[in-house]
């Protein structure tokens, strides 16, 4: 299982698209080398528009933009794309609709080195309670490039959150797609983790090490946040001893909150015990690796492995 970049995926996607069509524009804020929108700007540089540290101005660029026809994608780092523009995503992309594209890079704890004015705890939380607005997190390189695209089709404003580093492919490249689904990774009968973008990988980690003990555990992928699949995540939960959410973000309002409200409100053999995993209601901190950062914040497959045996208990 190789490892690869959803920045460069991203990146990738982008300049797929815009040269499949012309009205394709992406808009940067100072951060194009990372966010790999430089890719597109180095071929269509008369479509790219890089706005300097000025996220709020470029939000209300790409909505005028959006607003003469063009699909815009504005990318940079998650906690700047989603809490410094707030007012304008709300204002002049929810509330009208507008394609506008906006790409989160180096979500999470992902940016271990900066620490925790550059990690993005929250901002699933806040992408996920503006109407209109459709949340995805990929688990890996190929998933990403496929969200991309599938956003560039949809109708209305999008946020697609990206790891920084280098992670293992856990999806293939031309196996079957559809973002409306949650995807079941692994197929299991004691337990149910839900997992979200890396931890995905960790989940299925995590189930490696749980069936070795003899326990069996359905692994599902929540790679769209909203709107939620929850016929899928119902489906999934039900006749299962307990369930684990599983994120890199906030346990308040992040994926986890939204699956406990879609079992809360199902039919009465999908409402099943559920232990979030997540950020706990703190800021990051930076480390001199990643995998610190996730041992810190009791985010390894051994911590899942833990708590699923919590949540059958």
């Amino acid at each position: 299982m190789g490892k690869m970049n959803m920045r460069k995926a991203y990146g990738e996607a982008l300049l797929e698209l815009g040269r499949g069509s012309k009205n394709i524009v992406a808009l940067e804020a100072d951060l194009g080398k990372s966010t790999m929108s430089n890719m597109f700007g180095g071929e269509f540089p008369e479509r790219y528009f890089q706005m300097g540290i000025a996220e709020a101005n470029m939000i209300s660029a790409a909505a005028g933009l959006a607003l003469t026809g063009r699909t815009a994608f504005a990318s940079t780092f998650a906690v700047f794309a989603s809490g410094r523009p707030y007012d304008q995503i709300r204002s002049s992309v929810a509330i009208p609709r507008l394609n506008v594209k906006i790409c989160g890079s180096s979500a999470g704890l992902s940016d271990f080195g900066d620490g925790k004015t550059h990690q993005s705890v929250d901002d699933i939380a806040l992408m996920r309670v503006l109407p209109n607005m459709k949340v995805f997190s990929p688990a890996d390189y190929y998933e990403t490039k496929k969200i991309v695209k599938a956003m560039a089709e949809l109708d209305g404003p999008c946020y697609i959150r990206v790891n920084r580093n280098d992670v293992p492919n856990v999806t293939e490249e031309d196996e079957p797609f559809d973002w409306e689904k949650v995807r079941v990774m692994r197929e299991g009968s004691d337990a149910v983790v839900f997992a979200t973008g890396y931890m995905v990988f960790q989940a299925l980690e995590a189930a490696k090490a749980l069936e070795a003990e003899g326990i069996s555990v359905r692994v599902v992928n929540i790679r769209t946040i909203k709107p939620l699949d929850a016929a899928g995540v119902q489906a999934a939960a039900k006749g299962m001893k307990g369930a684990v959410t599983v994120e890199e973000a906030s346990v308040i309002g992040g994926m986890g909150a939204a699956v406990c409200e879609t079992l809360a409100e199902g039919p009465a053999e999908s409402r099943i015990r559920v232990l979030r995993m997540g950020i706990s209601d703190c800021f990051g901190t930076s480390a001199q690796a990643y995998d610190e950062l996730l041992e810190a914040y009791h985010l390894t497959p051994a911590d899942i492995v833990t708590r699923v045996k919590e949540a059958i208990a």
